[in-house]
């Protein structure tokens, strides 16, 4: 038999055996850092551990938290860790609610007990790190429903319970690590000893988990809060508590109740509200003649510029929008990444010179002729397109480098107003299992992929690791540099994706290297029930992604 090892995807070596034999055992002959391997997976269909018996000609994947699942794996662990650590102190008498990323790490609140102290922050950190150093294993057990229902409902987890019935399954797949059990979707590692990094830090009301980045082994810079998201993320909670909405239960309870058209429009008028106080609050400031508007892939960036357009006309202003795209420099002298691909997401595909020149001349009163560039060509063209900024007049231009000052080093910052939009997800599938904002555009453009430019569901997940690398390093950096935020998140809206993205999801073969996380996309959707297409209201951002828009795009 033929033992295809890989190592985070890449090929590694080819072992050879005679007889069936463990993981354990074959990885033996493989020169592999074992410690740093949290799970494996088999034949890019599922994950199992190190005791898995090889009995055929398999491709063996080590996952390390260098692979972008394998991250996911650490992130999840880690926060059994943390969950089992406060269990150990404070028994079933605590809530523990892991709510949303902010910086290299994710914040939770602790309910049904004391508030939280700092002296509590580090009294569970040390007991993680206790439960580290004895690298005690973490068990996958598959068992009955009713059963898990039983072991949850004596540890007070009513979140899990809930969901467990929604679902309708007749066998689970739970986590053990001794006498603590908990639920995750998501694959744990295989024991506590391999969540070596983090750092719990104390952030009132609640406190913040980090965890070295999918590229970094170690936590090393020492934390800076990014204070202007994380108000955006707590003002959005406040409204969820209002609405009495956080958990995807309380969605399908919504659709169950009829309810769910009357939470939509009330979700779809914050929305509104948001756009319209930032209209105006531009407006205000008599000076601004140029917004910027720039944010992650699928945050609904066009839809949003185009809602925004529509308050400024409401008062008055004229909106006058011009494509960044337009300014990109020619092909042949377009920069280029390490593996030798054009990098359009470079800030010097631009021409920053001509574009800071013509915005200059726009505000200084004079006319200019707008480019126009040939994508099939790669060049910039003349479009015979002239304008002149008149009193009512306010550029907008959208595009991912909107934030970095660099772009527009020429226009003074009185003069210009930089917007950050992002689907800020703060939606859990119980209180452990969050519902990642990056899942959330992901699922976003899978669809919107699907829809308007024909891709397949396994094409936009093949890219969208490169897509998350261009964000890292030319978006998240420059988010704090905004002047107004925006979370296009809407509570409801995978509801309406489900049934677009589902037979997308089933298509996607069991030899793909994306089928694990295509299962893991449909294990999130099974504890979602569907939502019409018609609820929506026309002008909605969710319509940017699925159909119907009343904007043209």
């Amino acid at each position: 038999m033929n033992i295809d090892v890989r190592l985070n995807g890449i090929k590694h070596s080819t072992i050879e055996i005679d007889q069936p034999q463990t993981i354990k055992s074959v990885l033996r002959n493989v020169e592999i850092d074992k410690g740093t391997i949290l799970s494996y997976k088999m034949n890019h269909v599922e994950y199992v551990n190190e005791e898995y018996l090889l009995e055929h000609n398999t491709l063996v994947n080590c996952i390390t938290h260098y692979h972008h699942e394998g991250f996911r794996i650490y992130q999840d662990s880690a926060v059994f860790l943390l969950s089992k650590a406060l269990y150990s102190i404070f028994g079933n008498q605590h809530n523990l609610v892991i709510e949303h990323s902010v910086g290299d790490g994710v914040f939770c609140e602790v309910f049904n007990t004391h508030m939280l102290t700092e002296q509590d922050c580090a009294k569970i950190k040390q007991e993680m790190q206790g439960i580290v150093a004895k690298d005690i294993p973490i068990e996958r057990l598959d068992i009955k429903t009713e059963e898990a229902i039983d072991i949850f409902s004596t540890m007070g987890r009513k979140d899990i319970i809930d969901n467990l019935r929604y679902t309708y399954k007749s066998h689970v797949s739970i986590y053990r690590c001794g006498k603590y059990y908990d639920y995750f979707i998501r694959p744990l590692a295989d024991r506590t000893g391999m969540i070596r990094d983090f750092d719990l830090l104390y952030e009132t009301p609640g406190m913040i988990l980090r965890l070295p980045k999918a590229k970094d082994s170690k936590i090393s810079d020492p934390f800076v809060l990014p204070k202007k998201i994380f108000a955006l993320h707590q003002e959005h909670d406040k409204w969820l508590d209002i609405l009495k909405v956080h958990n995807i239960i309380d969605i399908n309870r919504l659709i169950d109740d009829y309810e769910i058209s009357q939470f939509i429009l009330v979700e779809e008028a914050l929305h509104e509200k948001k756009i319209a106080e930032i209209a105006s609050d531009i407006l205000n400031q008599k000076r601004i003649k140029l917004i910027l508007i720039a944010g992650p892939s699928s945050s609904g960036k066009t839809t949003f510029a185009k809602r925004l357009s529509v308050q400024l006309q409401a008062s008055k202003a004229h909106p006058l929008v011009i494509g960044m795209d337009d300014y990109f420099v020619d092909r042949t002298i377009t920069p280029r990444k390490e593996n030798g691909d054009y990098d359009f997401e470079s800030l010097h595909s631009l021409d920053l010179d001509f574009l800071n020149l013509q915005l200059s001349q726009l505000l200084n009163g004079e006319e200019i002729e707008l480019p126009h560039y040939d994508f099939s060509r790669g060049i910039r063209k003349r479009s015979s397109h002239r304008i002149k900024l008149r009193e009512e007049d306010i550029i907008i231009m959208e595009g991912i480098h909107g934030l970095n000052e660099e772009l527009t080093a020429s226009i003074p910052a009185g003069l210009k107003a930089k917007i950050y939009v992002s689907a800020l997800n703060q939606l859990n599938l119980d209180n452990h299992n969050r519902i990642a904002t990056t899942d959330c555009r992901l699922i976003r453009r899978i669809v919107r992929d699907h829809q308007y430019r024909g891709y397949t569901a396994e094409e936009t997940l093949f890219r969208w690791t490169d897509v998350r690398e261009g964000e890292e390093k030319n978006i998240f950096p420059y988010q704090e540099n905004a002047d107004y935020m925006f979370n296009s998140s809407l509570t409801y809206e995978l509801g309406i994706l489900k049934k677009h993205i589902w037979k997308m999801l089933l298509a996607i073969p069991r030899v793909s290297s994306t089928y694990t996380e295509a299962q893991r996309l449909k294990r999130l959707f099974s504890h979602i029930k569907d939502i019409p297409d018609t609820l929506p209201p026309y002008n909605s951002i969710i319509r940017e992604f699925t159909n119907g828009s009343i904007f043209r795009y």
